[in-house]
């Protein structure tokens, strides 16, 4: 299919499939952080999922590559990247699959009732309101910074969208750990299994992967920790795995 390439856009292979997706390197692309929650995110097939702030798109279309999914949705309010992850779902040919809706994610309730999904994935913005270096780009500081929607926004909308039992897949950041723990207990989301992700062995984790269960009873199971670059420098195993590469 023919699609319309904007200024500084190219076409990449989603990791381990053969979809492809539109990026810019300089403005919209994805990061480590959707690729490591798209494989971390289990569920049963024909699950309805809806991704919360979604970026490019790549979280759907990566699971809709692994998985056979009933429905899928990406949620995201900067207009020209979602315009930008629908012309991905066109290239693909997932127009009847795959839905990415230009919105506030704390809108959704006015068009979805509420327990309709099975799954709610997410890769939220880390930094609190301005907190560390905020970007000149206004992309770069909605994407970043809990400008558009803070953390409490993202879980208390999960757990509405979620029904009784569905689970919530969120990438995040270890500091904020107390902060993720106290917001899903309050909006009845029970963190299940929790996988902390490390640049290195000997260094302390970068990034957290946590699911939760709407409704579920309390225990929480660690994961093994998930080491990015081996003492040699290059990726792990699992990390060329998890991008479909072969093993070095």
């Amino acid at each position: 299919m023919n699609i319309e390439l904007k200024e500084g856009e190219k076409i990449d292979i989603i990791p381990g499939s053969t979809f492809k997706i539109i990026q810019n390197r300089g403005r919209f692309s994805y990061g480590t952080d959707a690729i490591l929650l798209s494989s971390f995110a289990k569920f049963k097939k024909n699950s309805k999922i809806i991704d919360l702030g979604t970026g490019t798109g790549i979280i759907p279309l990566f699971l809709c590559s692994r998985y056979e999914i009933s429905k899928a949705y990406g949620i995201e309010i900067q207009e020209e990247v979602a315009e930008m992850a629908n012309r991905s779902i066109k290239l693909n040919r997932l127009e009847e699959k795959v839905k990415i809706l230009n919105m506030d994610l704390k809108d959704l309730p006015s068009i979805f009732e509420a327990g309709e999904f099975h799954v709610v994935t997410s890769n939220p913005p880390y930094m609190v309101g301005g907190g560390g270096l905020v970007n000149k780009d206004d992309n770069f500081k909605i994407s970043r910074h809990e400008i558009a929607c803070s953390l409490e926004d993202v879980v208390r909308i999960a757990s509405y969208l979620l029904r009784e039992g569905g689970k919530f897949f969120l990438v995040h950041r270890p500091s904020r750990l107390a902060d993720i723990i106290w917001l899903l207990r309050k909006y009845r989301l029970e963190p299940k299994s929790i996988r902390f992700v490390h640049p290195k062995m000997g260094k302390a984790p970068n990034i957290l992967l946590l699911m939760s269960m709407k409704g579920g009873k309390q225990e929480l199971k660690f994961q093994d920790p998930l080491y990015v670059y081996g003492e040699d420098g290059k990726y792990t195993d699992e990390i060329y795995k998890l991008y479909g590469m072969d093993v070095k």
